[in-house]
Order: C-alpha cells, then sequence, then structure tokens
C-alpha cells in the first residue's frame, strides 16, 4: 500500500479532494488507483458513500478548472510571446481551435478524463483556444462526475477483487488510447498532406 493510499483511507474525501485536483492539473498522482481503492473502503465500509464521492468529484472538477485557467492566463500568454511566433502559432490558428472545441471538441473533455495524461491537456487547449467558460464546464464537470463515479463503483462492485479488475481495466484503457491516438495522428497527416499538394 502507498503512502497516497494510507492518506486516502485515513482522511477519505478530504485527501482525494487534494490529491485529484493536484493529479488533474498534472502532477504524478494515480488518480484512477485512489479512486478505485476508495471504492474498495467504501465496500468494506472504511469511508463513508456520500463524503468520499463528494470529495472526489469536487477534486476533480477543481483540478480541471485550475488546468483551463493556467490555458487562459498563462497559456494565451506563451502564445504572444517570441516562442509563440517561433512556433508560429497565430490568431488564426487559435480561432481554428477555438471553432473545433465549439464543433466536437467538447467531447474530447468529456471522454479525456478517461485517457492516461489527457485530462489536464485537453483543459489547457481549452484554455488557451479561449473556450468559454460555460461550454468547458458543461462536458468537463459532466465528465469528471461520470469518470469519479466510474471508478469508485469499480472498486466498490468487485470489493476483494478489486486490483486484479482495475490492472484489466487499465491495460485496456491504455490500448484504446494508443489506437485512438494512432487514429488521431494518421487523420492529421492525411489532412496536412492534402493541404501541401494543394
Amino acid at each position: 500500500m502507498s503512502e497516497l493510499e494510507i492518506w486516502a483511507a485515513h482522511y477519505g474525501g478530504f485527501a482525494l479532494f487534494f490529491l485529484l485536483v493536484f493529479g488533474i492539473i498534472g502532477l504524478p498522482v494515480p488518480d484512477e488507483t485512489l479512486l478505485v481503492y476508495c471504492g474498495y473502503l467504501v465496500y468494506r465500509g472504511t469511508l463513508n458513500p456520500l463524503g468520499t464521492w463528494l470529495g472526489a468529484a469536487l477534486g476533480s472538477l477543481a483540478g480541471i478548472t485550475g488546468s483551463y485557467i493556467i490555458g487562459r492566463t498563462l497559456g494565451l500568454g506563451l502564445i504572444h510571446s517570441r516562442f509563440g511566433k517561433r512556433l508560429h502559432i497565430t490568431d488564426a490558428r487559435i480561432r481554428k481551435v477555438h471553432d473545433w472545441f465549439d464543433r466536437i471538441g467538447h467531447w474530447a473533455l468529456f471522454v479525456g478524463y478517461y485517457i492516461p495524461g489527457v485530462r489536464h491537456f485537453t483543459a489547457l487547449v481549452a484554455g488557451t483556444s479561449r473556450l468559454e467558460f460555460r461550454s468547458f464546464a458543461l462536458y468537463s464537470y459532466a465528465g469528471g462526475c461520470v469518470w469519479v463515479t466510474s471508478f469508485l463503483m469499480l472498486g466498490y462492485w468487485f470489493g476483494d477483487d478489486w486490483e486484479r479488475m482495475f490492472g484489466m481495466v487499465h491495460r485496456n484503457l491504455v490500448a484504446v488510447s494508443l489506437i485512438a491516438g494512432g487514429i488521431v495522428l494518421v487523420y492529421f497527416l492525411v489532412r496536412w498532406y492534402q493541404r501541401q499538394r494543394a
């Protein structure tokens, strides 16, 4: 049992709140493992179900909002700096990303919770692209609540077998993430090649 798991077992929802804030902003916190483990502790009767869920949900929402604010402030400053100009990042390209978020990018905020390393990245991009907070909150907050609930329930339903089941789920999520990443990469390469020919 890791120190973080001991801390979560001792302080419950309070610990989950702070751990998920830092984990979703981008620090190396094993978010899913903690959620499943806390679901197991709810199954054992060690943690209160409502307090655990509230701590986890509020922590995930606070963390994703923090990433959005960082993108909205520091991200825009970086883009308009000399570094941004060297990368050829222009206002026109930012508008394209914003328009993409308006069309289908919202779902990246919702689904991104389930893809390792993507949660905070989508929120940063949403903030940097000046996506309206109302649109950001609608999809990212809904996604956060579903994500928290699903992993807590995983630990609760599988009880003493939670580690084995979580290992299977985690491997499948990584595999799906790699496949999805490959599809997205091929799509952008094809688009780039078509633009070059045009």
